[in-house]
């Protein structure tokens, strides 16, 4: 029979985590999608099967694996935003291609406005909880959150200038994601800082 004190040892034992970081597989997943959409936006190219399957995949599914990774690692803010953003990219190519099947009419201006507001205020309050990660992190979501109510300002007065300068502070917040993600790679790899995150001192 199994003594008391074994029984305390195994009921002590601490699993170590040996599995890797999956963030910034996250941020790329998002990063590269958001560049690409608001390249769109800004004019360079119309909106084609390229940006919706980044939607589909990379910015969608990607991201929802990432938060479920996130959460095997006990990560709340990571399973959160990741599994949350994967879900935007898919809802938003929903909007997009459903409408074009017969599922549905297209949104109305109003009912996109309340969408993207909705988004707005979810990336204010994630943005809230960067101030105690990294600065990096921070710039991410500042400007996600600027870029959520350009976007949802461009669709209440269909002002064509507003959304060509959302489509380049999109282009930013994306660029700022996609640093992110690859500093983090790269730190990793040369077990050293060789891009700067800004990490916050506690």
């Amino acid at each position: 029979m199994t003594s008391l004190s074994q029984q305390a040892s195994v009921s002590n034992l601490a699993l170590n985590d040996t599995t890797a970081n999956p963030a910034p597989l996250g941020l790329l997943g998002f990063g590269m999608t958001t560049v690409l959409l608001n390249l769109h936006n800004a004019g360079f190219f119309p909106l084609d099967a390229m940006i919706l399957g980044m939607g589909i995949f990379y910015g969608g599914l990607g991201q929802i694996i990432v938060g479920i990774m996130e959460w095997k690692k006990n990560n709340t803010f990571g399973a959160t935003a990741f599994t949350s953003y994967g879900l935007f990219w898919l809802s938003l190519v929903a909007l997009i291609v459903l409408p074009k099947t017969g599922f549905g009419t297209a949104p109305t201006a109003a009912a996109m406005t309340s969408y993207l507001v909705m988004w707005g205020l979810f990336t204010a309050v994630l943005f809230v909880g960067t101030l105690k990660l990294n600065r990096a992190l921070q710039v991410v979501f500042a400007s996600l959150t600027i870029l959520f109510f350009l976007l949802a300002i461009g669709d209440a007065t269909e002002n064509h200038l507003i959304k060509t300068v959302a489509g380049y502070e999109g282009i930013f917040c994306g660029l700022s994601a996609i640093y992110t993600g690859l500093a983090q790679v790269l730190n990793e790899v040369y077990g050293r800082t060789v891009a700067p995150l800004g990490m916050i001192k506690k």
